[in-house]
């Protein structure tokens, strides 16, 4: 059985035992989280497919640790202007392993 569910702006496909990265959420490592916004439910039997969200799903999972991502280079420059500006980004992250799928 697999879900799709919404967090943080995303869609992630998820199954039971999945360890996936998702944008930061305001909880300390070794709590649960549930994801209540359930897109799509798929199973043996068939796809359920909600509208916007499959009623009664939801999928949890236990937080793993939060951090950030490796540093990214940004570089903005306009030619022939002098005009040159250097900055760093680290996106930060939670890590999460799926736990149940209930639908």
């Amino acid at each position: 059985m697999y879900a799709v569910i919404e967090t943080g702006g995303k869609q992630y496909q998820v199954n039971e035992g999945d360890i996936i990265f998702i944008e930061k959420l305001a909880v300390e490592a070794d709590e649960t989280v549930t994801f209540d916004k359930v897109v799509a439910l798929g199973a043996d039997n068939g796809l359920k497919i909600g509208t916007p969200y499959v009623d009664g799903a939801a999928v949890s999972a236990k937080v793993i640790k939060n951090g950030k991502s490796k540093k990214i280079t940004v570089f903005t420059y306009k030619p022939k202007k002098g005009e040159k500006r250097k900055m760093g980004h680290r996106q930060p992250y939670t890590q999460v392993k799926i736990e149940s799928i209930k639908g």
